[in-house]
Parts: C-alpha cells; structure tokens; sequence
C-alpha cells in the first residue's frame, strides 16, 4: 500500500501566500528509488528533480492537476484539496515515488509525495494514480476513505 507524507515547509509556504493550490499550476512527477526524501529539508523541485524517470509515455517535470478543488466540509470542520486522478498514458517507467508540486510559484515548491513502498515498472500501459484520503477516527477505530490529497481539520 502506498503511504502519503506532506514536506514540512510546504504549509508555511501555503499560509504566507507563496502557493496557490486552486490557480496555480500544481503538477505531480515520478521519482525513482534513488531519492532520498526530506520532509524537512527538501522544500523545492531541484531537491528532487535530479531523481526524476525518464521513459515513453513520461514528460520531464511530469503532469499538471486537472480539475482542482479547495473545499470546506461545514458538518465535519475540515478542508479537502483534490484534484481529478492523474493518468500516463502507455508509459515505460520504472519509479518509487509521486512528488506533488507548484510549477508556478518562485524555487517550484514541494508540497508532498507518494511513497509506493518499492520500485514500480510499468511497461506499455496507462498508469493511473487515484487521489484518495484513507483515514482512521481516532475515536471509533472506524476507516473510511473519501477522495482528496490533502485534508487539514479544524
């Protein structure tokens, strides 16, 4: 299973106005196993970018978000960021990691990453990353999953 973390620096950017996660250019990129995450220290693209796959059916710098969403649950008091699932169409790549992050602000700062535990190889074929939220109520014990890639209570 695949585990989600965000970069530490990525919120403070976001509250002092440096990011914009609705009108910005937000882009998601493959990363091989070679990188060794932060969640620190790495707040921009050139942190990352040297690990970056190459192959068919994969653009350097990876794809933007389409579809993106900012929204406020009132009966439950969170905020969902999503965005429609990303999609490689017949691609040839070899990656461990899913960097997400702003192509638009100043230094292309990180904002999270998807560690798929392993490398992964596709050969000839679509890849698909599904932007879900799997979460635990600490009080219940309950899972449940909702779409999403980030969601912050209040």
């Amino acid at each position: 299973m695949a585990t989600a973390y965000w970069y530490g620096p990525a919120l403070q950017k976001m509250m002092t106005k440096q990011m914009d996660l609705v009108n910005d250019t937000i882009k998601v990129a493959l990363v091989k196993s070679t990188y060794t995450p932060n969640r620190n220290t790495h707040d921009e693209w050139a942190d990352v970018s040297a690990n970056e796959v190459t192959g068919t059916g994969y653009t350097a710098g990876g794809i933007a978000l389409a579809s993106k969403t900012l929204t406020y649950n009132t009966t439950n008091k969170y905020w969902t960021f999503d965005a429609a699932d990303s999609t490689w169409t017949n691609a040839n790549v070899v990656f461990r990691y899913a960097v997400i992050y702003d192509d638009t602000a100043t230094g292309k700062p990180l904002l999270g990453y998807v560690d798929f535990g392993t490398a992964q190889t596709v050969t000839n074929q679509d890849l698909t990353i599904q932007w879900s939220i799997l979460e635990q109520d600490p009080e219940s014990g309950t899972f449940y999953s909702d779409s999403g890639i980030l969601r912050v209570s209040v």
